[in-house]
């Protein structure tokens, strides 16, 4: 929402010193509509060309995640950690294999059943079980384990920084479509030269619109939303990389609520529960094994 509101601003801002410092608003929303068909339709050429098609059915989801923010509050972060404080009990006083009914069908697992944002959380659920199930294969070795669920995790997270960097590729480019567009109002200006200088005045400022509008867009739209879709993706990022810091502490020998302890620290500061809201939390679990 606060995007939607910045647009406000930036446009308010622009639009409303151009004109009251006196500027003539005629020429400039004359010129608009063609000076945006040319920017706008050679920026989603490009971004058509730079892209694969999954990538461009990704980005209406991105741009809604961007608007709407991190899906995880304070209680996610509690109950993530919750049930891998359960796991890891599990695992550490009935061994790995007491793990398989949750593992194995996650869907039907009592411990998944008590947290359903997990369990519908595909990304979620299935690192979880993954990683799980290779404790089970007696991975035991934390440093391979770290190794292997950082790399995951980088890999993850490279994919999901793809349209913000694609975004960002945009807003470089925007500044010299509209130049583009400027060089034609130029053109189109100098094949009328012979009209009148009040007529050659208003063409050559709806060519000069063409700039104003690349750089506009550029910086004052695409962007901050590029900039804004990225730090919400990194901050999502952090919910995951609990997971790999909690089994890895697990591995290392720490007992559950250490290791959950650990895992709590990776939680951005904003949103970090405390360690007594954690201990309340992992001492209310009634979960059947």
């Amino acid at each position: 929402m606060l995007i939607l509101v910045g647009i406000g601003v930036v446009l308010a801002c622009v639009f409303g010193s151009f004109a009251i410092s006196g500027g003539a608003l005629g020429p400039l929303v004359a010129s608009m509509p063609f000076e945006l068909l040319t920017i706008l339709g050679a920026a989603i050429g490009t971004f058509l060309m730079a892209n694969a098609m999954r990538d461009v059915k990704h980005l209406g989801v991105c741009l809604k995640m961007a608007m709407k923010g991190a899906r995880f509050q304070r209680q996610d972060y509690l109950d993530i950690l919750g049930l891998l404080y359960f796991l890891v009990r599990v695992a550490s006083t009935k061994g790995a294999a007491a793990l398989e009914p949750h593992i194995e069908t996650p869907l039907e697992s009592s411990a998944f059943g008590a947290f359903p944002r997990i369990r519908e959380d595909v990304r979620a659920r299935t690192m979880i079980c993954d990683y799980f199930r290779m404790i089970s294969m007696n991975v035991h070795d934390p440093f391979q384990m770290d190794e292997i669920m950082a790399r995951d995790l980088k890999k993850t997270l490279r994919e999901d920084m793809h349209i913000p960097h694609a975004l960002q590729s945009v807003s470089d480019a925007l500044p010299a479509l509209g130049i583009v567009a400027a060089v034609l109002g130029v053109i189109k200006t100098m094949a009328s030269i012979s009209k009148p200088p009040i007529v050659l005045g208003e063409m050559i400022a709806g060519a000069l619109v063409g700039t104003f509008l690349g750089v506009l867009l550029a910086y004052g739209i695409v962007a901050p939303i590029a900039a804004r879709l990225g730090s919400v993706i990194g901050e999502e990022a952090s919910y995951y990389d609990l997971i790999r810091s909690v089994l890895v502490a697990h591995l290392q020998g720490n007992a559950p609520l250490i290791s959950v302890e650990i895992g709590r620290k990776d939680v951005p500061s904003y949103l970090m529960p405390s360690f007594e809201d954690v201990e309340a939390a992992t001492s209310s679990l009634a979960i059947a094994t």
